[in-house]
């Protein structure tokens, strides 16, 4: 474990991450220009559907049904519990409790590359369909969490209007549907995945070098400015509270058991039960942030984006990756 650690640490990503928050942490001027932080994400989201749909196009009905079934579960509980813990354990209101679940029901593609990176350099690659499974992951839970929210909220203010119907600020369903479903991750990672499906390999060979060859260098900047942004929002540690913080940090954990345990029982490999252990305990802070904005707006944006970008984020790129790693080798029997 500690070895995997050492490598986890030593390897660019991290070392890019942890440059970028200790860059912010003394004040320097160092920041990456937007427009090229917009380019590199739009790179790296399309590269990875782009190879994930060349390797969906090899694989068979058969090799994809129970990973995407399990897939599918994980979307479903790691909402779920992670509302009931907010809201049983640290006492969050609705739209708090229910915005956060949000986050930590979706999936955040850097992480998933970082656990696709991880395992690739151990010597254990993940199934090439594993971008399919990404895109099966990133919105259901937002969407499961968000009508949680939408239904307790307007239970309370029935309530509290003694029987007639609160009026409700919230956006209907449908706009935050088509929100999520039309978002950039969605379009470039489903859309790279049809591309690449009907291009096959032949038809990809020719872009394949750009889109390979580039690709650790522009994951590695990315992560230098996810280090920058998580590094500013640092100081709202101390506003969310050391539950928030323990929160962050334990959740991860418990459904990157989940992810790995359920992907081990639908025959992943040692490095796609790991991968799938990370997306099921990564938080998105792309896709959920603009969906809970529209339907809970009471929310409070420190919360949520403290907990998935400042909390949970780091500590898988550091720790989380290759915890999960060992706990796929242990289900393996290695």
């Amino acid at each position: 474990m500690l070895e995997v650690l050492r490598i986890n640490l030593c390897s660019p990503l991290s070392l890019a991450f942890v440059l970028g928050l200790v860059s912010r942490l003394f004040r320097s001027e160092l920041s990456l220009p937007r427009e090229l932080y917009a380019s590199l994400s739009i790179y790296l989201l399309l590269a990875l559907g782009l190879k994930g749909g060349v390797e969906l196009s090899h694989s068979t009905p058969g090799d994809l049904i129970w990973p995407a079934l399990v897939t599918i579960a994980l979307g479903c509980i790691t909402p779920v519990t992670s509302y009931l813990a907010l809201r049983r354990l640290g006492r969050f209101s609705i739209a708090d409790a229910a915005g956060i679940a949000a986050h930590y029901g979706s999936v955040s593609a850097v992480t998933f590359i970082a656990a696709q990176q991880f395992v690739q350099t151990l010597g254990f690659p993940a199934e090439g369909y594993m971008p399919t499974l990404l895109t099966l992951l990133e919105s259901p839970g937002i969407h499961i969490a968000l009508g949680i929210g939408a239904v307790q909220t307007a239970r309370v203010a029935a309530r509290q209007n003694s029987g007639t119907h609160g009026d409700s600020a919230a956006r209907p369903l449908s706009e935050v549907l088509h929100e999520v479903l039309t978002a950039r991750s969605m379009i470039l990672l489903v859309g790279g995945l049809i591309c690449g499906c009907i291009m096959g390999s032949q038809g990809y060979e020719p872009v394949k070098p750009f889109f390979e060859g580039m690709f650790k260098g522009a994951l590695t900047l990315f992560l230098l400015e996810m280090g920058l942004s998580a590094g500013a929002r640092l100081g709202d540690l101390k506003t969310a509270g050391p539950f928030l913080l323990g929160f962050g940090m334990l959740m991860p954990v418990l459904h990157g058991l989940f992810g790995v345990v359920l992907g081990h029982w639908a025959g992943l490999s040692i490095g796609g039960a790991t991968v799938l252990g990370t997306m099921a305990a990564s938080a998105s802070y792309i896709a959920a942030p603009p969906a809970v904005r529209m339907t809970l707006p009471e929310a409070n944006p420190t919360l949520y984006l403290t907990a998935a970008l400042a909390i949970t984020f780091p500590f898988n790129i550091v720790v989380g990756i290759p915890l999960y790693f060992q706990m796929a080798k242990m289900l393996g029997g290695n």
